[in-house]
């Protein structure tokens, strides 16, 4: 009888949390990267069905997030923190290509033929904070050069994925429940950041070992922005992506330090525009960093399953000039 009261106990819980998480066959890793002391902690995401977007009574919502879906996602590791302006730098200066690389992956790519990315105009980047002021372009380009140090196939996430791995099993507005007065646990928004970006992992995770899916940074997706893309998907659909054909609006997820907090739920959206370039100097446009965009970064992920190199040139995306 008591045990009976245990699992009842238990299975209670979970409802009124509004959480529930797969059992996972995967397992944590830091992935080295030769040639620097520096590592990326991935933690598994165990694939499943999610309800994505938010329903008509959330407080906050708006007409993009509609109608809810079912999403079927598959397996993937996904970086426990937004990628730091450290590693960013290894990509950047590329001192460190002529090392040996981790031939431990199944992918075979040439490292030198990695387009490498120019410099910011201005560093707004500091130590322990993640890297901001780039584009989705740049953030792929650093994917791109990680595949081709480790073998293994690195890429931004979905929207799909994203949004999976925010909500943690939840389907309240927040992966920690519906209260936005619980927030300052979990997220630097506009209320607590001092009117900047933060250093990475000050906050509580979610259920998943993500830190700062709420806040800090917002962060880059592979997609395309569609504010009635959602009706377009079938129920259930498997790993759905909108793979971008111009260069705006791309969609950016989970909100930043310059966020009120009804832009941090795990089910708002948001877009790029070409006013975060405004203050660009160059003709053409930098295809690598952005003047007025220092609430944007990202974080990566890594599929489980095996992928070929023209599936992976898609993820990746191809440069777009912008004059």
């Amino acid at each position: 009888m008591r045990r009976i009261m245990i699992v009842f106990f238990l299975g209670l819980v979970v409802l009124i949390s509004g959480s529930f998480l797969p059992k996972n066959d995967l397992a944590t890793y830091d992935q080295a990267i030769a040639g620097s002391v520096l590592t990326i902690k991935m933690m598994p995401i165990k694939g499943g069905q999610f309800l994505a977007g938010s329903p008509k009574n959330e407080i906050g919502r708006t007409y993009d997030e509609g109608p809810t879906h079912l999403v079927d996602v598959s397996d993937f590791w996904m970086s426990s923190l937004e990628i730091s302006w450290e590693l960013f730098e290894l990509f950047l200066y590329r001192q460190i290509d002529k090392e040996a690389t981790i031939s431990k992956g199944s992918v075979s790519l040439d490292v030198d033929g990695v387009s490498a990315a120019t410099m910011p105009y201005v560093n707004f980047n500091r130590p322990g904070h993640p890297v901001v002021n780039l584009t989705e372009y740049a953030a792929s380009g650093f994917c791109k050069w990680l595949t081709a140090k480790t073998g293994h196939f690195y890429r931004l996430p979905t929207e799909a994925e994203w949004e999976y791995a925010c909500r943690a099993g939840s389907t309240t507005a927040y992966s920690f429940g519906e209260n936005a007065n619980d927030l300052g646990w979990y997220a630097f928004h506009k209320s607590n950041s001092a009117n900047s970006f933060r250093p990475s992992g000050l906050k509580k995770p979610n259920s998943w070992g993500l830190y700062d899916m709420h806040g800090n940074v917002a962060e880059w997706v592979i997609d395309q922005y569609d504010a009635g893309y959602y009706k377009t998907l079938a129920s259930g659909e498997k790993d759905p992506v909108k793979f971008s054909k111009s260069l705006y609006p791309r969609v950016v997820r989970g909100g930043s330090w310059n966020d009120s907090p009804s832009k941090l739920r795990s089910a708002a959206r948001s877009y790029s525009t070409s006013k975060w370039k405004m203050r660009d100097p160059q003709f053409p446009k930098s295809l690598w960093w952005m003047t007025d965009a220092t609430h944007v970064g990202f974080r990566i992920v890594r599929p489980k399953k095996e992928h070929t190199l023209e599936e992976m040139e898609a993820y990746w995306g191809e440069a777009i000039e912008e004059y």
